[in-house]
């Protein structure tokens, strides 16, 4: 029978502890105007804006956030999901979900907007229309009976000529 030697090292144990996984999602793309350039014209994008410089124009950022940085001087309508002003705007404001101007922030324009948020210090000037979900949608509909109705009389005219 053989036995173990008392004096021999033993090997250590597997290691029970692990790594955790990074779970950090992988960084958004995002477009980055900077301080030195001037852009005057539609801007229309489908990812994050950040704006430093200066904008002259209409911007349409569907579904994403603008950000109007510390430097950043914007003439124009705005239309996105969301939008942050930490520097100067004059230009109406449309937001799918909220509008956050921060203290350093200026705004002069009418906004219309799900939710709004102005902080101490800001500026904002102008008419400030907060919409709720439904009222997002009943605006299409409205529209779209309008239209119909516009078009019944059309329709009585053209058969009554045949």
């Amino acid at each position: 029978m053989l036995q173990p030697a008392q004096n021999q090292p033993k090997t250590p144990a597997p290691s029970t502890s692990y790594t955790p996984v990074k779970t950090v999602a992988p960084p958004t793309e995002q477009t980055t105007i900077g301080r030195s350039l001037v852009i005057k014209g539609e801007i229309t994008a489908s990812e994050p804006l950040y704006i430093d410089g200066k904008i002259e124009g209409s911007l349409q950022v569907s579904d994403q956030r603008v950000t109007v940085g510390r430097y950043g001087s914007v003439t124009a309508n705005i239309s996105a999901k969301e939008v942050v002003i930490m520097g100067s705007v004059k230009g109406n404001i449309q937001c799918t979900d909220r509008l956050d101007i921060r203290s350093e922030g200026s705004l002069i324009g009418d906004v219309v907007s799900q939710r709004i948020s102005v902080e101490d210090g800001a500026v904002l000037k102008g008419n400030v229309e907060v919409r709720t979900g439904s009222q997002k949608q009943e605006k299409p509909q409205t529209q779209a009976l309008a239209k119909i109705e516009a078009e019944k009389p059309k329709a009585a005219a053209a058969g009554a000529g045949a």
